[in-house]
């Protein structure tokens, strides 16, 4: 009974080890932290994305606005310039608020 109750205990230990390390999907827009409030004045998403455009071309930092309201910075910037203003699901790990990314795709 014993072996038992230890190879149950070494399975769930291993099987929460592989879960930490699985990338989290994560929903919302690509915006910068100026803009995240465009998209509930006239125009809707479509200021949004504008907004969000012009900020990052000029230097801000693109983050992902959630559903939420909360908004999580990126590691790495490059991997979301292409969504800049539009909805994406992103998986990766999250460290504080920072998401290190290992993939984007547009919803």
């Amino acid at each position: 009974m014993k072996k038992y109750l230890l190879l149950f205990v070494m399975a769930l230990c291993l099987s929460t080890s592989f879960a930490a390390n699985k990338p989290t999907p994560y929903t919302g827009y690509i915006t910068c932290s100026n803009c995240g409030d465009a998209s509930k004045e006239p125009g809707g998403i479509a200021n949004h994305g504008k907004c969000a455009e012009k900020c990052i071309k000029g230097g801000k930092s693109a983050v992902l606005l959630m559903s939420d309201g909360k908004t999580l910075k990126f590691k790495s910037q490059d991997k979301v310039m292409a969504f800049i203003g539009k909805k994406v699901s992103i998986k990766g790990k999250l460290d504080g608020d920072t998401l290190d990314i290992t993939s984007v795709k547009a919803i």
